[in-house]
């Protein structure tokens, strides 16, 4: 009878040790079949007891794989997406810590590296920051317009709270350039208003005092209809310069280029000038370099920007002055210039001179939309040139343009 418990007991410990081998084994087995694994290479024949195993983790591998692909590829192009955007783009988690910035909220709010930095050192404006705390509690859409005056920029952002995390995305759009469109626009609308309303209230007199008998009179009759078809020419020139604008803009205008001669297209502008500057009492220089090259352009278009530039210098000199109207060679190219003693412009206009519809203050003598530079601009470029000012002001101006030969 004892025999049989110490049998028991020896096939027990036998039973646990070849137990405790299989264990190891199998430990060992699996450890070296997930080195395959991850590894990504078939396990050799050894481990066909893993085929059925091998064949669902490696299913499972190629799906997972297929996933990570899909969302690496997502999330490409959602990066390309928000990088491309004008508008700026920020996440912010429900601390206030910024999660994401596109490369345009970088740009709006003139900062390097926005993420884990907070809204409020991000944005840098008490209005702002309080709108994004207002969005944050009252997990309400909030807009937010400001204008920041130390970089002449108005800013708009909106928050847009997320419901799910408790953060929340930020919109910050610039409206700078926007609202100087307005401005544009307004400035254009006065101008043209102003315009029409000077010849047409002319018109009007005009006609009245010929309808009550000055007609008749063989003094004032011929005087008053020299006057109304002078009228008549101002109204005129207005309309074509808006037709020829719209006309370039659409680029609808055709340039017809030949081989040209700078010296001989600067006296031609000269000649056509010469009679409008001398009654106004003013002096009208040409200088040319000998040996320019001729150029390859539209002779009439650049004779019309030398002629609105011209112009230009005769409106805004005193009696007495000096207009000078040159060309000569520079840096590879032909360079134009007109200068005058006129008034000047101011600097805080000069660089707004080209803007269509633009005219530096509504209390200078000369008439005109402010159409002429702007037509002239788009004439040069379109002739792969540039056109800037030079002006001091109270001692004339100077205005180039340079064109490729």
């Amino acid at each position: 009878m004892s025999e049989i418990p110490y049998t028991l007991v020896v096939i027990f410990i036998l039973l646990s040790v070849w137990f405790a081998w299989r264990y190891f084994e199998l430990k060992k087995r699996l450890n070296q079949y997930a080195r395959f694994i991850a590894s990504k290479t078939d396990p050799p024949k050894t481990f066909k007891d893993f085929e059925t195993t091998h064949a669902a983790v490696s299913s499972l591998q190629n799906a997972f794989s297929a996933e990570r692909a899909a969302l690496n590829a997502e999330n490409a192009r959602l990066a390309t997406v928000l990088a491309q955007l004008t508008d700026g783009v920020i996440i912010a988690d429900a601390e206030g810590r910024v999660q994401l910035a596109n490369p345009a909220a970088h740009g709006i709010f003139g900062i390097h590296n926005a993420t884990h930095q907070s809204v409020a050192q991000v944005v840098r404006n008490h209005r702002l920051i309080e709108a994004w705390r207002r969005g944050q509690q009252t997990r309400q859409i909030v807009v937010e317009a400001v204008e920041i005056p130390n970089r002449k920029q108005i800013l708009q952002m909106t928050v847009i709270p997320d419901e799910h995390e408790g953060g929340s995305l930020l919109l910050a759009q610039d409206l700078t350039q926007v609202r100087k469109l307005e401005m544009v626009r307004r400035d254009f609308i006065s101008n043209v208003s102003h315009e029409l309303r000077t010849p047409l209230a002319s018109l009007k007199a005009l006609t009245e005092t010929l309808q009550n008998g000055a007609l008749s009179d063989p003094d004032a009759g011929p005087r008053f209809l020299d006057r109304i078809h002078t009228e008549i020419d101002a109204l005129t020139q207005m309309t074509q310069e808006l037709l020829d604008l719209s006309r370039i803009e659409s680029g609808q205008v055709q340039l017809n280029f030949e081989n040209i001669s700078p010296r001989k297209l600067v006296y031609s502008a000269a000649d056509r000038m010469k009679a409008q500057a001398e009654r106004a009492n003013l002096k009208l220089n040409v200088k040319s370099e000998d040996g320019l090259p001729n150029l390859q352009a539209d002779k009439g278009r650049l004779e019309q920007v030398l002629v609105n530039l011209i112009h230009n210098a005769v409106k805004f000199t005193k009696p007495g002055g000096q207009i000078c109207l040159s060309v000569e060679a520079e840096n590879g190219g032909v360079r134009f210039a007109v200068q005058d003693t006129g008034i000047g412009i101011p600097p805080e206009s000069l660089s707004r001179i080209f803007e269509r519809f633009y005219r530096v203050d509504s209390s200078r003598t000369g008439s005109g939309t402010g159409l002429g530079l702007s037509i002239s601009k788009h004439i040069v470029e379109a002739h792969g040139g540039r056109i800037w000012a030079e002006s001091e002001e109270g001692r004339g101006s100077t205005f180039y343009f340079l064109l490729p030969h």
